[in-house]
């Protein structure tokens, strides 16, 4: 993975376990997933919430070891809010 790259495994509804991926490119987050280790990647243009929420804890903890500035936390609350405007955490200020 290239270090603009994050990567989880989650389970779906049906129990199946997949691998995730997202990758920054132009401030936007391009989210992938697959379901074995060696099937192709598909890209997901409209991710769930799972998976935001996902991205935004690995974030957290990357800035937390001086990965990433603060202000990526932001960026992806922000971009979360904007998809799912009912989400529990608190909007942050910019």
């Amino acid at each position: 993975m290239a270090k603009a790259e994050i990567s989880w495994r989650r389970v779906t509804d049906e129990g199946e376990k997949i691998d995730c991926y997202a990758h920054r490119f132009g401030g936007e987050y391009i989210f992938y997933r697959r379901a074995r280790r060696y099937d192709q990647w598909q890209r997901i243009d409209n991710p769930p919430l799972v998976d935001w929420l996902a991205l935004l804890d690995s974030v957290q903890r990357r800035i937390t070891r001086s990965l990433l500035p603060e202000v990526e936390e932001t960026r992806v609350k922000k971009m979360i809010l904007d998809r799912y405007p009912g989400t529990d955490f608190e909007p942050v200020d910019e």
